[in-house]
């Protein structure tokens, strides 16, 4: 589904199961994107941090965004991640996705070595004037060690390289000020750039982003209930913002899965992406939670406090 429409709505970042060899489950990863298109979702991120990206060998994101885009077919967009340290890098996957029939691009600023704002805007560019798909900056300074400014969004933004943003900084006060700088809550539509998207990755504010002006949400906990921010978002949209706090209510709780793993014994990346695929597995989602070598696996005490994280947001596990 080509963006012809700025990007609204709830778009998550698809996980990637995996089979006991430690390949990419296609199967269960078709599944995943039938529960999630059934959850009502409008759009789909094969491919970003949530799809354990960082972990991924070229041939498993190949695999990985085909079976995707195939078991999507069209009914909405997909955003294929392309992220890496160099420019040469991110456009071979560019390059990659287009040829897979990914709809847009979501890339990082590089990362490794250190970059000016001069030389992001110019990795930006140079994507964006080679690969001829709609491209977001995915803006996520813990793993890449920069914060991309409101000034640069704008820029790029009014230059026609970003049709939007992914912001998963954390700083919710700078996404404020981002909206204010493209034209504010009420005057986005009207604004300097009003075909830009921001989409905020901090799922448990997703009420207040939306309140302030932002379009949509990137949820990794959107994995295991699609239907639940789809609920949020509407009820945003329609101004009714006590039940929008509510459902919000209910996924903060939900997503207290994330720290289901012991912090002695495993890094907080670890415990949430095993949290997310030990509750599709609990779901009848996919075959097998394991996520990708070097990061360790939950217990099973930690899979036991997933169940009770969904039987008390009212999903029921059937196993």
């Amino acid at each position: 589904m080509p963006l012809t429409a700025p990007l609204h709505g709830v778009v998550p970042p698809v996980c990637t199961p995996l089979d006991s060899r430690g390949e990419v489950d296609t199967a269960s990863l078709a599944r995943l994107v039938e529960h999630l298109i059934e959850g009502g979702v409008h759009g789909l991120f094969a491919l970003g941090s949530t799809s354990e990206v960082a972990f991924l060998t070229d041939e498993q994101r190949g695999t990985a965004l085909r079976t995707v885009v195939d078991a999507t077919a069209g009914r909405v967009p997909v955003l294929a991640g392309v992220i890496d340290t160099t420019t040469a890098r991110v456009i071979e996957h560019a390059r990659t996705a287009a040829g897979l029939g990914a709809d847009a691009l979501v890339a990082t600023a590089p990362f490794y070595t250190r970059t000016h704002p001069k030389e992001i805007a110019g990795h930006f560019r140079r994507l964006r004037e080679t690969v001829d798909l709609p491209l977001f900056a995915y803006d996520i300074p813990v793993a890449v060690h920069t914060k991309l400014s409101a000034a640069l969004v704008r820029e790029l933004a009014e230059d026609g390289t970003l049709a939007g943003l992914k912001d998963s900084s954390g700083d919710e006060g700078g996404l404020r000020r981002l909206i204010v700088e493209l034209g504010g809550r009420d005057g986005r539509a009207q604004g300097p750039v009003p075909r830009f998207s921001v989409l905020t990755g901090s799922e448990l504010t997703v009420d207040a982003a939306l309140l302030a002006g932002a379009d949509g949400v990137v949820p990794g906990i959107g994995n295991v209930d699609p239907a639940g921010y789809v609920r949020l978002y509407d009820a945003a949209r329609a101004g009714d913002w006590q039940t929008a706090a509510r459902e919000q209510e209910r996924l903060i709780e939900l997503f207290a899965m994330v720290d289901v793993g012991p912090e002695a014994d495993m890094g907080r990346s670890s415990s949430a992406l095993g949290a997310f695929k030990a509750a599709l597995q609990l779901l009848g989602i996919i075959d097998d939670a394991a996520t990708v070598f070097p990061q360790i696996q939950l217990s099973a005490e930690s899979v036991a406090l997933v169940s009770q994280r969904l039987r008390g947001a009212g999903l029921q596990p059937v196993r």
